[in-house]
């Protein structure tokens, strides 16, 4: 079996099975299985550069995990900047947000080739490399560049945006390029894709055969991957007996409807629409004040960044504003929290919610929808309410989908959700589960692996 390498922006901690997210669940399962390598930034930080950053191996089940610290001007330039304020927003359809500075997108390169130079000399003949998400996109050419001659697959977690969007980055032609330097470009969904290949025709006048590309001296393959869940660990972290904190928020309900969202505190969640629409729910149904309660968990992160702390101010504001119209001494409509939580617990959590509320304005899966179907109790669904515009929509059908823009709309879906029949609840969700079961994250990351190590006219064109 050949031996898999992967590359993402943060490695996670050897055997920290319970907090890890989608992502980190696959790969794991695929390395271990393999054997490999693992490579990326630590997360740590240092002031001072060296001459060439050192990294660090860590053995674990059979995988190698190959940290290396960034520079706090690689912090800023690499990730704070080109990657989460050029690249993130714009790819969420946020062009307002979006902040180009041509130092920024130097260090954005500069740390993809600190990688490169770090992982070229560990690959072996027979090796595949697997680069994850929009942080690394250069990352296949720079190892070409190196002499690196393997397959090498990109799999894009966020959306792809289109064409006109694309645009707006003054780079973005480069992009392009080092994105046909893989021999596996895979999407989330389908309309990611055909943005995609729309760009290539319409900018750079290059057409796809299918789903093949032949561009830039390179024949690329694309293909749609949706991620998945650990299903069948979630339909368990659900079955074992309660947390103690499931249990106290199961006893503070008393009796109440809880309906509860889980996201990163992020601009692209549409947390201060939601809010927004769970106060007008509150205010079409007066029926349900003090019957219902919204539990919403939203850990900070990318502290750094400004639009970030603004997002932490907004919701508080706006969760302030629905507490201060409608609460009372002995029942707050909405509960803010901004911890982490871990899976297994958040399996109990979801389980206790009759309402699953996963309302972004722009996902390119959102794996808390496919995590909050896999924990209910077959006997007693809850109802998942989700966002058209998450891509996790083209798969949970079952769904009451919403336009997040739509605060009436999605107030209504609240209500139908809170009225909705055991029947019913029940003939939305066993599809999903089944759906859930048949492709989850094994699958997605077996098919990936199978499509990037097939035997296919893929390489070089001489």
């Amino acid at each position: 079996m050949q031996r898999l390498i992967a590359i993402s922006n943060r490695v996670p901690k050897p055997g920290d099975r319970y907090t890890s997210g989608g992502l980190s669940v696959a790969v794991r399962h695929a390395l271990e299985r393999r054997g490999g390598i693992w490579l990326g930034w630590s997360g740590e930080v240092q002031e001072t550069a060296e001459s060439e950053p050192k990294a660090v191996t860590t053995r674990w089940n059979n995988v190698d995990y190959v940290t290396v610290d960034l520079t706090r001007r690689d912090e800023e330039e690499y990730y704070n900047g080109f990657a989460n304020r050029a690249l993130w927003p714009l790819f969420h359809h946020r062009p307002g947000l979006t902040e180009f500075a041509r130092r920024e997108m130097a260090g954005y390169y500069r740390v993809n080739q600190i990688f490169a130079r770090i992982l070229a000399p560990m690959v072996k003949a027979n090796d595949i490399i697997w680069v994850h998400d929009y942080h690394l996109i250069p990352l296949a050419s720079e190892l070409r560049a190196l002499g690196v001659k393997n397959r090498i697959g990109f799999f894009l977690h966020i959306p792809w945006p289109a064409p006109e969007l694309f645009t707006i980055l003054p780079n973005h032609a480069r992009l392009a390029v080092n994105l046909v330097n893989y021999d596996l470009v895979g999407f989330q969904t389908k309309p990611f894709m055909d943005n995609f290949t729309a760009y290539l025709k319409e900018e750079m006048n290059v057409s796809t055969q299918g789903c093949v590309v032949e561009a830039f001296g390179r024949i690329s393959q694309l293909g749609v991957y949706p991620i998945s869940i650990d299903t069948e660990e979630f339909v368990r972290f659900a079955e074992a007996p309660a947390s103690s904190i499931a249990r106290r928020l199961e006893a503070s309900l008393q009796g109440r409807t809880l309906a509860l969202s889980v996201d990163r505190l992020d601009y692209s969640k549409g947390i201060p629409q939601r809010i927004d629409a769970i106060g007008r729910f509150l205010e079409l149904y007066p029926e349900y004040h003090n019957r219902f309660t919204a539990l919403q968990i939203a850990p900070t992160t990318r502290e750094a960044i400004p639009e970030y702390a603004e997002i932490n101010r907004e919701v508080a504001e706006a969760a302030g504003r629905v507490n201060g119209r409608f609460g009372d001494i002995d029942w707050a409509p909405i509960r803010y929290i901004n911890k982490s939580i871990g899976r297994a617990t958040l399996a109990h959590l979801y389980r206790a919610a009759r309402i699953g509320v996963v309302t972004p304005l722009r996902d390119g899966m959102n794996l808390v929808s496919k995590e909050y179907v896999a924990a209910q109790d077959p006997l007693d669904p809850g109802v998942l309410v989700l966002s058209r515009f998450a891509g996790s929509a083209r798969e949970l059908r079952g769904a009451l989908l919403v336009n997040p823009y739509d605060i009436d709309g999605v107030a209504h879906a609240l209500r139908g959700a809170c009225e909705m029949s055991r029947e019913e609840r029940i003939s939305r969700f066993e599809p999903m589960l089944q759906h859930l079961k048949a492709y989850d994250v094994h699958r997605w990351c077996d098919d990936f692996i199978h499509a990037l190590t097939r035997d296919r006219a893929l390489a070089m064109i001489a």
